[in-house]
């Protein structure tokens, strides 16, 4: 995908600023599967290290497009992480395993080829609203998980 290099948006204009010392997930906000990874990693991400940003936002949409993405129709997350993006199952991998134990097992998965991994995120991502639902509104954070959110 364009603009996969390492910290290449940040150097794009159209990308209004935003703090990245911390790994972002990027996910639509209106998929309760996508909320629910948020909410899973809410919980289990005790040092508090990752931060969040719903799609649907300014800084979310821009991402999107910067590398490719549709902005409209999310069908996949974006994990940014050391100024890189990461989207679909290798994204996934690297948001669940950098959770820590034992979440890091999940990097067994890199096992898997690729194209194969790459195959079933997108029949997840396709069929997510089936599975899961979709809201009217974005997901809200409680007020004590305010600040992990990129608004």
């Amino acid at each position: 995908m364009p603009g996969n290099e390492q910290c290449s948006y940040r150097k794009d204009p159209a990308i209004p600023s935003f703090s990245d010392d911390r790994p972002i997930f990027v996910f639509d906000g209106q998929c309760v599967f996508c909320s629910g990874w948020v909410k899973f990693a809410l919980k289990h991400d005790k040092s508090g290290r990752y931060r969040f940003m719903t799609a649907q936002s300014e800084v979310g949409s821009a991402l999107y497009r910067h590398y490719g993405l549709d902005d409209r129709e999310y069908k996949t997350n974006l994990f940014l992480q050391d100024g890189r993006a990461y989207y679909r199952a290798e994204g996934t991998i690297r948001f669940v395993a950098g959770l820590g134990f034992p979440w890091t097992i999940c990097r067994i998965l890199r096992l898997i080829p690729g194209k194969w991994a790459d195959g079933l995120y997108e029949f997840v991502a396709r069929n997510r609203y089936r599975l899961a639902g979709r809201t009217t509104a974005c997901f809200v954070p409680k007020p004590e998980e305010r600040e992990r959110f990129i608004l």
